[in-house]
């Protein structure tokens, strides 16, 4: 045991980010540009290297959001039970299960019910009705059947379009962000695979396994679970990365780009506005991007460059402070 420790263990001076940058950028040249279709979900899911760039530039919401729900008891059991869950997942708007229709002659909005999309998505007429109200608010509204007819408070053109435009994007049920869900099974458990993601939106839906929601969009996950997550998610996602295009780079060489990545408390990028933009140095950055830019600033504020990284001692041609150059010999005269 001893002997494996000492062998994973890195020696005093090593440069260890140059290392991860070769172990992930020269596998990162044979990685292809095609799209990866999961299981169950209609989108096509960035992979390879769309998605390797999506992390590192680390973008508010990637491309295309997934969520993997996993289900409590019977529910991951029996496939019935866990389309019933997904099925109170999937965001209704009223626009799809109704036509919304303006008549500016008699300056009222006209929403006539599809009887069988009801159906279809599970919905209730009654719930409609009274989200029409509450959207509405101060206005007359006159209900038939399967039509709903609404003279706005204020009777503007402008008003009633705009009024349309909102019932048009109201929520009837569902959670919001979320598009679809499908149900796929894995090993003996059913669990749902949605398009679209919100964490805290499927918290109180009954059934479901909170502790093992996961989510591809670290962003989110950063915003509700914390940087510590983030960090896990984010070590987890550039692996699938790799595994998905059979490319084997150890772990560790992620952990030190993602730790460097969320080390601020927050996720930074690694372009000229993130991490490469922040460095210590006033060379190292003018080394990177916008030369002139650093440079000048630097002048005009008088700052001071300490030497201690790499970058700057090869510019101004000085051992450096990596490995052997690390040690300093001190003599008594």
């Amino acid at each position: 045991m001893a002997v494996t420790e000492e062998k994973g263990r890195i020696a005093v001076g090593e440069a260890v980010g140059i290392v991860a940058a070769q172990s992930i950028g020269e596998p990162g040249t044979q990685m292809t540009m095609r799209t990866f279709h999961y299981a169950g979900v209609a989108e096509q899911v960035p992979t390879g290297l769309p998605r390797l760039i999506e992390l590192v530039d680390a973008r508010k919401t990637p491309k295309k959001p997934l969520m993997d729900i996993y289900l409590l008891g019977a529910n991951a059991k029996d496939e019935k039970k866990a389309k019933k869950v997904a099925s109170e997942l999937d965001a209704v708007f009223l626009e799809r299960i109704a036509d919304i229709s303006e008549d500016f002659n008699a300056k009222k909005i006209v929403i006539e019910i599809d009887e069988l999309e009801l159906k279809a998505n599970n919905v209730d007429l009654e719930d409609v009705r009274k989200k029409v109200k509450e959207e509405v608010g101060q206005g007359t509204i006159e209900s038939r059947e399967y039509s709903i007819s609404i003279k706005p408070k204020l009777t503007t053109l402008r008003a009633i379009r705009r009024l349309t435009n909102k019932l048009k994007a109201l929520q009837i049920k569902g959670v919001a962000g979320i598009r679809r869900s499908i149900v796929i099974k894995d090993k003996n458990e059913y669990y749902i695979r949605t398009s679209g993601s919100n964490i805290l939106g499927v918290k109180d839906i009954e059934g479901i396994d909170f502790a093992r929601v996961y989510t591809n969009d670290v962003k989110e996950v950063e915003r509700v679970l914390g940087i510590e997550a983030a960090r896990n998610a984010m070590v987890h996602e550039f692996k699938q990365v790799l595994d998905l295009q059979n490319l084997s780079v150890d772990v560790r060489h992620l952990m030190l780009l993602t730790d460097a990545m969320t080390m601020g408390g927050a996720i930074t990028s690694i372009g000229r506005h993130g991490l490469a933009g922040q460095k210590a140095g006033v060379l190292a950055r003018a080394a990177y991007e916008e030369t002139i830019k650093h440079l000048v600033n630097a002048s005009v504020k008088a700052e001071e460059d300490k030497l201690i990284g790499v970058t700057e001692n090869i510019i101004v041609g000085q051992t450096v402070p990596i490995g052997t150059g690390l040690v300093k010999l001190k003599m008594k005269l």
